[in-house]
This record gives C-alpha cells, sequence and structure tokens, in this order.
C-alpha cells in the first residue's frame, strides 16, 4: 500500500532552507547515520555523489549533513554553524566528490569511526520533501527511512535465528512493524532490521543479545 501523502510532503517540512532535499534532508540523513552509528562519530569521511556533488555547496549540503552528524534538527539555525561546531565537538570531517553509480542523485557514502575503534560504512539518499533513505550498512543492501525505531541484528544466517529474535519481542508485547533481512552470502553473516512501533526494551535487548548465533544488537531511534 502506498503512504499517503501528507501536507508536510507539498509544502515541506519545518527547516533551515534553502533545499528540503539538499539541506533538510541531508540533515535527517546525517542524523540517521548518525542513529545507526550509535553515537556522534569521531571520524567522518563523506562522499557526495550527483546532485549533492554539483549543486550541494550551494545548497549547504556539506553543513546540513554535518549537522546532522553532530545531532542537530533539520530546524535548527545552528546548522549554518556546522563547521566551527564540528570543530569544537572534536569530529573530523572530509567531503570527496565520488561516483556511486546508478543511484539517486542526491546520495551520499559514509565512513564514520569512533574513538574506541568502531567503524561503520553507509550510504543513503535524500529522496525529496525531507524524506531519506540509508540503503547500505556495511556491506548489506538495506531500506532505513528513520521513519520507526528500529532494531538491528547482526547474526549468523542459519535456521532458527529469525524465529529466535522474533519470538522474544512478542514475548516482550513488541509489536513488529516490519523486517528485512540481508546476508552476505548463505550460512555467512547476516543483518536483522526489524522496524517496530515502540523502541525495544533493555530486558528483550539482553534476552535477544544472548542468544545463540547472535553477535550484535543495536537500537536505532526515530528521527
Amino acid at each position: 500500500m502506498a503512504r499517503q501523502r501528507s501536507v508536510f510532503d507539498i509544502v515541506g517540512p519545518v527547516m533551515v532552507g534553502p533545499s528540503s532535499s539538499h539541506t533538510a534532508g541531508a540533515v535527517r540523513l546525517g542524523l540517521l547515520a548518525r542513529a545507526v552509528f550509535g553515537s556522534t562519530p569521531a571520524c567522518a569521511r563523506i562522499g557526495l555523489h550527483g546532485s549533492f556533488a554539483s549543486t550541494g555547496r550551494g545548497h549547504g549540503t556539506d553543513l546540513a549533513l554535518t549537522a546532522g552528524l553532530l545531532g542537530l534538527a533539520p530546524d535548527d539555525l545552528s546548522i549554518r554553524d556546522a563547521e566551527q561546531l564540528a570543530a569544537e565537538a572534536g569530529l573530523e570531517i572530509t567531503f570527496d566528490i565520488v561516483d556511486l553509480g546508478q543511484v539517486h542523485p542526491n546520495t551520499a557514502s559514509f565512513e564514520l569511526s569512533g574513538p574506541d575503534d568502531h567503524t561503520t560504512k553507509l550510504q543513503g539518499s535524500s529522496l525529496g520533501g525531507g524524506d531519506v533513505m540509508i540503503t547500505q550498512i556495511d556491506s548489506y543492501d538495506v531500506e532505513v527511512t528513520g521513519e520507526l525505531p528500529l532494531l538491528l541484528v547482526a547474526h549468523l544466517d542459519r535456521p532458527g535465528e529469525i524465529a529466535a529474535v522474533t519470538a522474544v519481542l512478542a514475548e516482550e508485547s513488541v509489536n513488529v512493524a516490519s523486517m528485512q533481512v540481508s546476508r552476505e552470502r548463505r550460512g555467512a553473516g547476516a543483518l536483522m532490521l526489524i522496524e517496530t512501533d515502540v523502541p525495544v526494551g533493555t530486558a528483550a535487548l539482553d534476552r535477544i543479545s544472548s542468544a545463540p548465533g547472535v553477535t550484535g544488537v543495536r537500537v536505532v531511534p526515530s528521527v
């Protein structure tokens, strides 16, 4: 079923301009990348593709993506000071012009790292009207919009893993809104992405993380 359009699809989101796709959408894309990473990164290397590369500077896309990684909202007037705020926060950020192939023209790639050697690679697009989608997390193809809380479960690709996780959610009264599974190859690593109506609580997280075959669990809040 197609998503019902709201007034914000027509007039655009509440934002600091000038563009809903290159500015507000870029902030949300940075926010979602930050949420998937789990915190504000210490270092970020961002590749700008297509329209982001050709007209992004004029629309403040670089500042918007930086602001999102810092946790600023699309209507925060501090977006214009994002470069200075990043320096104050200890965020080292660089931008490159890249060709990511046949993807949405408003697409960026992220290489994020933290002081604890935690690293994540992501790719995502600003789709217009402030809507965004992460399309790749590390080696996994995904579709993450940030509209609902998300549970990420890294696990081995073997029978029973999905059933074990969803059983815990059912027992903890967590309703599943949607679910995807992406895997490296048969029998190797896999990533379960489960959108839920409410954030998954600590008790459920502890049970899932201790399940055989689960190698990592993270809750990604909506943005």
